[in-house]
C-alpha cells in the first residue's frame, strides 16, 4: 500500500484492532436462543454501543426488533450542510457448527498462518472493527467530513427480518445519502471488489406425516408409508439429475454478464474433494449469482446412532432458496411450497411453513458514491481495479433501504472473501484485507464529502 497518512495511521491501530476483534469474537452472539442464551447477543449489543459512544456517537440506541432481537444505532454529527452516510454491519454470527473440527476455538480469535481464525471474524464483526478503523484514522487525519449513522443488526444470520421492520416503522432513523454495507467481500484477497448484485432468499419448513406413530419395519415394513422416505422423494424433486435447481414454475435459465469465476478456482475455494464433480450448468458466475439454488440446510429424523427398526411416522426438513435479481421472493417461495407439496408422494400429509424471506438487490453501479470508492480502493490497492461481482447470499435489508431510501447510493464491501469460509468451521479474516479496506472506507468518506 502506498504510503498516505490515513493508511499509516490504519496501520498504527490494527494491534488494537485485533484486540477488540477478540473481545467482539467471544460473544457466542448466534440470534438463535433454543441454542444459545440471549445474554450473548445482549453482551455483544452493548459491546458495539459501548464502542460507538466512545467515538462520539450521539443518540446510541439498542433497538428492540420485531423478530426480538437487538440491533445497536448510533449517530455521529458532521459539519454544517454535510452529507450523511449509513454504515450497516450485524454482530450476530452463524453457530459454529462442529466445534471439534475447528483448529482452534470457535469463540476464541486466534492468529495462524497470517489470518485470524474465530466465527464472525469475517461475518461480520470484522466489518464493525472496518467501521470503527475507518473512522478513526478521519479523525486523526482532519475530522470526519460527513455525518455519521451506524447500524449493526442483530439477526441478520437468522433472516428473521426484524431490523428490516424496525426500519419500516421508522422510516427517518437510517435516512442518508449513501449507504456502505460491510457484509460483502472482495472477489479474492488483494482484489477491491464491489458487490453489485445480491440474491435473495426464502427459508421454508417441510412436515411429511404419514402414521399416527411409528411402526416396527420387519412387521409393517414395505407396505406402511414411510414419512422419511416421502420426504426424501419430495426433496430430491428439486434438483435436476445435473444437480440445477428445478422449482415448479421458477425460471433457472439466467446468465451473468461481468466478472467471471474460474471453474478450478471455484473448486479450490470452495475445498471440493478430488473426483467429486460440480453441479449445475453454464459458468460458475451463472450458477452462483444469476440463477436460484436450494439446498437442504437440515432434517429432523432419527440419527444414526440410537437408530430402532421403524417405519417412520413423520420428519421434517429446512430448505433454503436463494433467488436471482428480477425474481420476486415471494412468489419463488409460493412456488417452493406448492413444488413440496406437489411432490410429496402416497397421498402423505405434508405442511409448509415460511419461516424467513429477503428480496434480491442490485445496485445502481453509475452513481458518483461508485466513482468514490472506486478512487479510494485504487490507492488502498496499488495497482488494482475496482472489480464488480455478484454474490449468491443475502442480505435482506439493502431492499428495505433501497425502497425507503430511493435516492441513496447503497455500496457493498466487506471482509468474506472466499478463503474467509464464512458459515464454515474455521472461519477467519485476513488482517491485511482489514487493513486495506478500512484505508478505502476511510477515502471514500473523504472522496464522498468533497464530490
Amino acid at each position: 500500500m502506498s504510503s498516505n497518512p490515513v493508511a499509516e495511521t490504519v496501520a498504527s491501530l490494527l494491534p488494537g484492532a485485533r484486540a477488540e476483534l477478540a473481545e467482539l469474537v467471544a460473544f457466542r452472539s448466534v440470534a438463535d436462543f433454543d441454542q444459545y442464551p440471549r445474554s450473548e447477543s445482549e453482551g455483544a449489543a452493548n459491546w458495539v454501543a459501548d464502542a460507538l459512544r466512545a467515538e462520539g456517537f450521539t443518540d446510541v440506541a439498542l433497538l428492540d426488533t420485531p423478530d426480538g432481537t437487538q440491533s445497536v444505532y448510533g449517530h455521529l454529527p458532521g459539519p454544517e450542510g454535510a452529507r450523511t452516510v449509513l454504515l450497516y454491519a450485524h454482530y450476530d454470527v452463524q453457530p459454529p457448527l462442529d466445534e471439534a473440527a475447528w483448529v482452534s476455538p470457535p469463540f476464541e480469535l486466534t492468529e495462524r498462518d497470517g489470518r485470524w481464525y474465530g466465527r464472525g471474524a469475517a461475518d461480520c464483526k470484522g466489518g464493525l472493527i472496518m467501521h470503527l478503523l475507518a473512522l478513526r484514522a478521519l479523525k486523526a487525519n482532519g475530522g470526519i467530513p460527513v455525518a455519521v449513522k451506524v447500524i449493526a443488526e442483530g439477526s441478520e444470520e437468522q433472516g428473521t427480518g426484524g431490523l428490516e421492520r424496525y426500519a419500516e416503522a421508522h422510516p427517518e432513523l437510517l435516512a442518508a445519502d449513501a449507504i456502505v454495507i460491510g457484509d460483502a467481500g472482495n472477489f479474492r484477497v488483494g482484489l477491491p471488489t464491489v458487490t453489485s448484485t445480491l440474491r435473495g432468499m426464502t427459508l421454508v419448513r417441510v412436515e411429511v406425516d404419514t402414521l399416527e406413530g411409528n411402526l416396527h419395519s420387519g412387521q409393517f415394513g414395505g407396505a406402511a408409508p414411510d414419512a422419511l422416505a416421502a420426504l426424501i422423494r419430495a426433496l430430491d424433486s428439486l434438483r435436476a439429475q445435473d444437480g440445477s435447481t428445478t422449482v415448479d414454475g421458477l425460471s433457472a435459465g439466467s446468465s451473468w454478464e461481468g466478472l467471471q469465476y474460474d471453474e478450478e478456482q471455484f473448486r479450490k475455494d470452495a475445498k471440493v474433494l478430488d473426483g467429486v464433480d460440480l453441479i449445475g450448468s453454464g459458468t460458475v458466475a451463472d450458477r452462483i449469482w444469476a440463477r436460484p439454488a436450494v439446498t437442504v440446510l437440515g432434517i429432523d429424523c432419527p440419527p444414526v446412532v440410537g437408530a430402532t427398526p421403524s417405519v417412520q411416522a413423520g420428519a421434517r426438513a429446512l430448505v433454503s432458496l436463494r433467488v436471482p435479481p428480477g425474481v420476486d421472493a415471494a412468489e419463488a417461495t409460493k412456488l417452493l411450497q406448492a413444488h413440496l407439496e406437489a411432490h410429496t408422494p402416497w397421498g402423505a400429509r405434508v405442511r409448509t411453513e415460511r419461516i424467513g424471506q429477503g428480496q434480491a438487490f442490485r445496485a445502481d453501479t453509475t452513481s458518483p458514491a461508485y466513482q468514490a470508492m472506486a478512487d479510494a480502493m485504487a490507492v488502498a490497492y496499488p495497482g488494482e481495479e475496482m472489480q464488480y461481482a455478484g454474490q449468491g447470499g443475502s442480505i435482506p435489508l439493502c431492499n428495505t433501504l433501497a425502497a425507503l431510501y430511493p435516492r441513496a447510493e447503497i455500496l457493498l464491501i466487506g471482509l468474506s472473501e472466499p478463503e474467509a469460509q464464512i458459515h464454515a468451521v474455521n472461519e477467519s479474516v485476513s488482517p491485511e484485507e482489514l487493513e486495506r479496506l478500512s484505508v478505502a472506507e476511510a477515502l471514500f468518506l473523504r472522496n464522498y464529502a468533497a464530490g
